[in-house]
């Protein structure tokens, strides 16, 4: 089971007999690898996992997410992230001072945000925006994905998604939990981001899914 071999399996459904280590979302029973999970199988040096196709975000301390503004509190922002609980962005992690009665110019209910998690505690999760191509996200349009896809829209070592910006010219910004920030100089360039990533994700199971978004990009540009 290569990386072009992966299969789709379901939960219960024995994916390898022998000499196997069972990785995320299986289980060994007796000589047998089964799935726990509905997702892509996939083997490597004898270890099998699941990239589970469906689920809800799991929040990771080092994930960049894309959330948006809930409340305003005088020390801070409670940021909607997709998750059960919300998320917190101190003031002290925005890049620059701000005083407490300006909280509201930096931002405000119903912004968006692109931020990174810094931190998960029993109090809940704490964000920052203080490294490079974080903050307030002003232009551009969001697509919402769901979370598992992400891996497939970024590609093995970035692959997938610089190939869309480079066939787009596009900035995207993919956040961990399925939001995803597309910035271009036209909307046209945009609305074809859009088109691309969700072609990535109706596809995700495909075999060779590179080469099928190429061959889209040619069919799209006719």
């Amino acid at each position: 089971m290569t990386e072009e071999k992966r299969k789709i399996v379901i939960p219960g459904e024995v994916i390898a007999k022998g000499d196997f280590l069972p990785g995320e979302g299986t289980e060994k029973r007796n000589n047998e690898i089964v799935a726990l999970k509905f997702g892509l199988a996939e083997e490597q040096n004898k270890l099998i996992k699941i990239i589970p196709l469906s689920g809800t975000y799991q929040p990771r301390r080092g994930n960049v997410v894309i959330g948006k503004v809930e409340n305003v509190t005088f020390n801070g922002w409670v940021i909607d992230i997709g998750c059960a609980e919300n998320a917190f962005l101190p003031l002290t992690e925005v890049p620059r001072f701000v005083n407490k009665d300006e909280i509201d110019e930096v931002m405000t209910i119903g912004d968006i945000v692109v931020a990174k998690i810094w931190n998960i505690n029993k109090r809940g999760i704490d964000l920052s925006i203080k490294s490079r191509g974080l903050g307030k996200v002003d232009e551009g349009m969001i697509v919402k994905v769901n979370p598992n896809k992400v891996p497939r829209v970024i590609g093995k070592e970035g692959s997938m998604v610089n190939l869309i910006k480079e066939e787009t010219k596009c900035n995207i910004t993919v956040g961990q939990n399925g939001l995803i920030w597309i910035h271009g100089n036209k909307i046209e360039d945009e609305l074809l981001t859009k088109k691309a990533i969700m072609f990535v994700t109706e596809k995700s199971f495909v075999h060779g899914l590179t080469d099928e978004i190429i061959k889209w990009f040619k069919e799209e540009r006719k």
